[in-house]
């Protein structure tokens, strides 16, 4: 149990790397944004990463995403891929990504798997292989060793230990993974915004090679990616039958940036402008959302913004509530409750989506 370092409040759903209650967070002042930004800071210190996103008056300008590092020579972006090498970037490129894959078999535990073709069979014969779970068949699941965020809570977050320092792959390599039996590739991670131009390679050329026959491009993503990349990724999985999976981890911009270190505004501009492109394609879904529901802080108050805001752009947009464990600096935390996923299905639902369901039940307590 931890104590709110503003009101006083205790309860075991305040976090104690926080000590920050959730109504204090949304009521920040600047001198508690402020030590917001020093957890962060300490947070990504023990991974040599940097507490800002480089601005050095000569750097190279990095574009892929919201932090438009300026990144000083020899020094790395925020991510801790991209480097500054003789003014050249480096990082993320075709010829090289930090960057791991395996095959999951099909149907898997995928945020779209209710939804999507490989999951349901949606959009068959055109875009699925089977009229329900396509079982027989893989997703190339590939994991991108860096993201563009420091969320606390982060589930993934061993990858800051081999960011640096992992193996790297190229695109080609990537691309001559797909076997007979591969009928997706979903990129996430960490996340793949910071290394967007290896995953657009690697997909065009895996495209290329299996023209003949369905093979889905889908993204998870947080959605901080340049303008530009957005479309590039919503062309891709638009064409092959896959689907962009929004992580919309919050609305409010206090909550956003104490749980994950930076802001929300380009994460809800981009997810604005995919909802545009939905009729497009209507099924199976290009665009998909889920929120993780971070006891304390993610509640039915918080759910109900971020639903009315996917209503707002389209009602029968899907979206997952994901149960919560403990894990990286919030280990603290308890699981998400019944009562509280419960609480924010009725919100979700409350505020005009059509289409929303629970994810990871097996671990709400």
């Amino acid at each position: 149990m931890a104590t709110c370092k503003k009101c006083g409040k205790s309860s075991q759903e305040i976090a104690k790397v926080l000590s920050f209650c959730a109504e204090c967070v949304r009521k920040a002042d600047s001198d508690c944004l402020v030590k917001l930004g020093e957890i962060h800071g300490r947070s990504r210190e023990r991974f040599g990463l940097a507490a800002l996103p480089p601005s050095a008056p000569d750097g190279a300008q990095c574009k892929l995403c919201q932090n438009k590092c300026k990144i000083p020579a020899g020094g790395r972006g925020y991510c801790g891929v991209r480097r500054n090498e003789n003014g050249r970037l480096t990082g993320g490129t075709p010829d090289a990504a930090a960057v791991s894959w395996y095959y999951d078999p099909l149907p898997t535990n995928c945020v779209a798997d209710w939804v999507c073709a490989g999951g349901s069979g949606a959009g068959y014969p055109q875009w699925a292989y089977r009229p329900g779970p396509e079982q027989g068949y893989m997703n190339l699941a590939v994991f991108y060793q860096a993201c563009t965020f420091d969320c606390l809570f982060c589930q993934n977050w061993h990858y800051r230990e081999r960011s640096t320092t992992s193996e790297t792959h190229s695109a080609a390599e990537l691309a001559e993974s797909i076997t007979a039996s591969t009928s997706c590739i979903c990129f996430f991670g960490g996340d793949p915004t910071c290394q967007l131009p290896h995953a657009l390679a690697a997909s065009r050329l895996a495209r290329r090679q299996n023209r003949q026959r369905i093979l889905r491009i889908c993204w998870e993503t947080n959605g901080s990616m340049s303008p530009e990349l957005l479309d590039e990724i919503m062309n891709l999985s638009l064409e092959s039958g896959g689907c962009v999976k929004f992580d919309l981890k919050a609305v409010d911009r206090n909550i956003h940036y104490a749980l994950c270190g930076v802001d929300n505004s380009r994460t809800l501009e981009n997810f604005t402008v995919a909802a545009r492109r939905i009729p497009e394609r209507p099924e199976p879904p290009p665009l998909v959302a889920s929120t993780l529901l971070v006891p304390g802080y993610i509640d039915a108050r918080e759910v109900k913004a971020i639903a009315s805001f996917i209503a707002e752009l389209d009602a029968n947009i899907p979206y997952a509530l994901l149960g919560f464990h403990g894990d990286f600096l919030m280990t603290d935390l308890p699981a998400t409750s019944w009562k509280q996923a419960e609480n924010c299905l009725e919100a979700a639902k409350a505020a005009g989506l059509k289409r929303v369901r629970l994810g990871n039940v097996h671990i709400l307590r």
